[in-house]
């Protein structure tokens, strides 16, 4: 049986609140500052199209097209 059928198998058996921490553990988590890197604006490419994020005054994120 391969790893990703195995894996499955074990979801179908498990209870719904681990089958909950297994998902949310696969999502990757990036410090802010990780990446801004001491600037208070970054571009992101995605899709052909720029993206700018940029850190506030009172610290909050803005995501602009």
């Amino acid at each position: 049986m391969s790893h990703s059928i195995r894996r499955e198998v074990q979801l179908e058996k498990a209870p719904v609140s681990s089958i909950t921490k297994s998902v949310a553990s696969a999502v990757t988590r990036i410090k802010s500052q990780d990446l801004f890197k001491q600037m208070r604006e970054l571009e992101i490419d995605h899709g052909g199209r720029i993206y700018k994020l940029r850190l506030t005054q009172l610290n909050k994120l803005i995501l602009t097209a």
